[in-house]
This record gives structure tokens, sequence and C-alpha cells, in this order.
């Protein structure tokens, strides 16, 4: 990367349309991260069961919303890539796909939710007393699967024609409901009776809906999407369709859920170590999760700059919009890395007041300041390949970086080698660093001297 910057000379231009276009976008992610914030916050004042309940319960049912997020992760490359070869008239055809998809998609999730429920809550070993109401607490919060994917349909539409502000103010609508809404039903406000961790469920399912039919109703009816085909393509399902956005978001979907994965399994692993090695871990998970949003947003911009350079047929701007990106996610976390690094004791201090849980989480955020370039530039690397539509070997990649090197290495160093939950966080750093070695190598092969792009979306 260093060399291809040096022959070309620094493209101020391309970091300049990134960053504009990924700062919304960071804004959008950091709106639906408060959401889990907010949904903590309200069930710690109403004590440790509605607290446990809401904490087990986002936790198990977030895999499956990855899962969701990452299938419909497939539009954006492809409308980018049409927006690029100045073929909008095709946009809404395939966006009409996308919702089929969100449907299918959101409504088997939803009914497959419902049935392993108890079956899922019976594998965390959790509090019998709880049980009950944690499968209750599920299945209700399973209704918003389809919301959610019909909220990334419209959100892959507008990200992928360079409208990142919208999704940015759908993201704060949903917020600006839930919290509110939550409070209500939570703690029996205006009448109400109070519903605890259910009245949590029900206000994320009100929030989702709402601020995804809005979004699906401002798309329809806003200047925003004029010009993309709504005359154009029918309503009705097209199997090659659907079969082409699977194709591409599978593998996607796998990916993410893999590393949802290897982090819950670590959270396990961690919490055979005591209440206090778990809460440490916790407070620290929680801030890389925050800083993890920077880059997460820019991965996004760099997928719509990739597939639009695809659209045009501009193998060198292709190449250029993704090692931007990965360079620009290197430096914006090294930020974060340093403040964990130089200050862990005092972030640490912001969660909690107890000193064995600052000591605790304040040596591992000295480790997460090393987690904060690798998961940047890996998922800054699988954006641009994303661009590109490239997401089986990236999958593949993840898998081997995850559980073939991050977990085992984790499991020995923390069993074997006696370092403990220091042990697990070297682990997951080592996995996060083959992901950003292989996937950057995979971008910088793939696009090295090319003189064709990758077919459009059709």
């Amino acid at each position: 990367m260093v060399a291809y910057l040096i022959r070309r000379g620094f493209p101020w231009r391309d970091l300049r349309e990134t960053i504009i276009l990924a700062i919304p976008l960071i804004g959008a992610q950091v709106a639906l991260f408060a959401q889990h914030t907010v949904d903590v916050l309200l069930a710690g004042h109403l004590g440790a069961r509605v607290l446990g309940i809401v904490a087990i319960g986002t936790n198990a049912w977030g895999v499956a919303l990855m899962g969701i997020v990452g299938l419909m992760m497939a539009l954006p490359p492809g409308v980018a890539q049409l927006d690029g070869a100045g073929r909008r008239g095709e946009i809404i055809p395939l966006f009409r796909q996308a919702l089929w998809l969100a449907l299918l998609v959101g409504v088997a999730a939803s009914g497959l939710a419902w049935i392993v429920a108890p079956f899922v809550v019976g594998l965390l070993g959790i509090d019998p007393g709880v049980t009950a109401e944690t499968v209750d607490f599920l299945r209700v919060l399973s209704f918003t699967a389809p919301g959610v994917a019909l909220f990334c349909a419209c959100r892959g539409l507008t990200d992928g024609i360079s409208r990142p502000r919208v999704s940015l103010f759908f993201g704060l609508l949903g917020l600006a409901i839930l919290a509110p809404l939550g409070w209500v039903l939570m703690y029996g406000k205006f009448g109400l009776p109070a519903m605890g961790a259910m009245g949590c469920a029900w206000a994320n399912v009100a929030a989702m809906w709402t601020s995804a039919l809005c979004y699906l109703a401002y798309v329809r009816l806003s200047r925003v999407a004029e010009g993309l085909g709504w005359e154009r393509g029918g309503f009705a399902p097209r199997g090659a369709a659907l079969l082409a956005l699977v194709r591409v978001g599978a593998p996607m979907s796998v990916c993410v859920m893999l590393e949802a994965g290897v982090f819950a399994a670590a959270a396990l692993v961690v919490a055979s170590f005591g209440e206090v090695a778990a809460g440490s871990h916790q407070i620290a998970l929680n801030v890389a999760a925050l800083s993890f949003m920077i880059p997460l947003g820019l991965s996004m911009a760099v997928t719509v700059r990739v597939g639009n350079a695809v659209g045009r047929g501009d193998s060198e701007g292709m190449r250029r919009a993704g090692l931007v990106g990965i360079g620009a996610a290197l430096v914006t976390q090294s930020v974060p890395a340093t403040l964990m690094w130089l200050l862990p004791l005092q972030i640490a201090a912001l969660y909690t007041g107890d000193p064995a849980l600052i000591a605790g989480a304040g040596a591992l955020l000295a480790l997460a300041a090393l987690f904060q370039l690798s998961d940047g530039v890996q998922v800054a690397a699988m954006g641009a390949l994303r661009g590109l539509k490239d997401t089986r070997v990236p999958m593949f990649i993840a898998a081997f970086s995850y559980w073939g090197v991050g977990m085992p290495a984790g499991w020995l160093l923390c069993f074997q080698a006696g370092m403990g939950i220091e042990g697990m966080w070297v682990g997951l750093i080592l996995g996060l660093t083959v992901a950003a070695v292989l996937l950057t190598l995979r971008f910088h092969l793939h696009t090295r001297g090319r003189v064709a792009v990758p077919a459009l979306a059709g």
C-alpha cells in the first residue's frame, strides 16, 4: 500500500470523498449501537433480574440479527455498481427484489427464533427462575427480524446511491422512539402497567418497525430516489435476481456470524473465571465495540466507492478507493488505540467505581489498543472486497482467522499457558491480525494490474 501511494502520489481527493461519505454512516452505526446501550441502562435500574434477562436475550438475538444484516449487505455493492455505470433506471427493480428477500429472511428468522428459543436459552445454562421469561423475551424480540431486514434493504438503497445522511436520520429516529417508549413500558408510566423486560422487547419491536416503515415511505415518496426506475421491472419476485443477491449476501452473513460467534464464545470462556473477570471483559468489549463503529461505517463507504468504480469500469479507481479506505481505517483507529493504551484505567473508571473491575478492565483495554488496529483494517478490507462482490473467499478467510487461529490460540493461551482472560484477548488479537493481513492481501492481489472489472449487477 505504501509503495502504491509513493508511486501514484497521495490521493487526497479519494480520501476526502471517502471521509465525507463515511461520517454519516459512522453516525448511523453509533445510533444503532446506542439502542442496545439504552436497553441496558433502562434495565439496569430495575434490578439484576431484569438486567440479566435483557442482557442475555439481546446478546443471543444479536447473533441472529447479524446474520440478517450480513445477508442484506448484498444490496449496496449492486446499487453502487449500477449508479457508477449510469444505469440508475435499473436500481429500483433490484431494490424490489431486495425487499422480497428482506420479507422472506425476516419472517423465516422470526419463525425459527420462536421455535428454537427454549433450546437456545437451555444451552446458555441460566438461572431456571428466569428461563421462562427469557424465552418469552426472545420470542417477542424476534418480531423485529422483518423490520430489521426491511430497514437494511432501504439503507442499502440510499447508501448505495451515496445518500448516507438518510440512514443516519432513520437510525436516530429509531433511537428517539426506543428511549422514551422503553421507559414508559418498562417502568409503567402514564397509567400503564410496568412490564419490565417484556416492555423492553415490545419497545424494540415498535421502534424497529416504525423506523423501517418510515424509511420505506421516505424512499418511495421523496425525491432522493427519483430516476431510479420506479416504473420498471414489476413487483413480482424473480428467482434469478433473488438467487444473485443470496450468492453475494450469504457468505457475508456467515462472515459476520462467525465474528459475532467468536466473541460470544470468548465471553462464555471468560465467564468461567468469575464475576470480576466477566465484568472486566464486558467493559473492555463495550469500549472496543463503540470504537469499532468508526471502521465499520468507513467500510460501508469503501464498499460504495469501490462499487462506483466497478460500475464506471475504472480499474485504477477501484484499487485506489479500496487501498485509501484501508489506510484510513488504520489511521482513524490509531486514535482510540492510543487512548486505550495511555488511559486504560481512566476509561474503565467511566463504567464502574469498583477497584477490582477497574484494574481488570484496564488490563484488557491495554490489549484492546492492539485489537483496534487489526479490527479496523480487516473490516475495511472486507468492505473493499464487498464492493467487488468478492465474498466467498473472504468468508473462508474469516472462518480460518477467527476459528482456526483466534479461538484455538486464545484457548491455549488462556488455559494451557496460564495467561487467564488476557490470553483469550491475545488470541482474539491474533485472529483479527491474520484476517487483516489476508483480506488486505486478497484485495491487493485481486486488483493488481487489473484491466477488467467484475460483472455489474443485473
